[in-house]
């Protein structure tokens, strides 16, 4: 009976120089990508504490006292959410970065094991906004229905 290798490299692979023009372009991309998020982030912070503060002095005499404070969470939460893909992705841009300036194998692993966290990050908020996005749905069709 043939035992079959569970351990072994797919196909062997290399990285050629081809492929190393491709990620190290990728990281440089990477990396400016996820520095214009930081810098999203903190402006959404800003936002959220400016636009809480005006909205906060807006709706002080009407029926909803301290939505300017719940508009700041909303934001703030938002730019929580935003950072932790950035974060990710810069991860990894540097390690890419390192794994191909000193080849690497270790390094090459972490920046791929951050460019995945990254996409399933990204894929599991997907998932919970689309389940929000319907419900909010199913919630409107149904009291449109009552209210017929």
């Amino acid at each position: 009976m043939e035992q079959s290798n569970t351990n072994t490299n797919l196909f062997d692979l290399q990285i050629d120089d081809q492929s190393s023009s491709y990620l190290t372009e990728t990281a440089k991309w990477a990396k400016f990508l996820s520095i214009l998020g930081f810098i999203g982030c903190g402006l959404m912070v800003i936002l959220a504490i400016g636009m809480g503060s005006f909205m906060g002095s807006l709706m002080q005499n009407s029926m909803m006292p301290g939505g300017g404070f719940l508009l700041s969470i909303v934001y703030i939460a938002m730019a929580a959410l935003y950072f932790i893909p950035c974060l990710y992705l810069y991860r990894f841009a540097g390690s890419m970065q390192l794994a191909l300036r000193a080849a690497d194998a270790h390094q090459l692993q972490t920046s791929f094991r951050n460019l995945k966290s990254c996409f399933k990050f990204l894929g599991i908020l997907t998932i919970v906004l689309l389940s929000i996005y319907a419900l909010a749905m199913i919630g409107g069709l149904t009291a449109l229905a009552f209210s017929v």
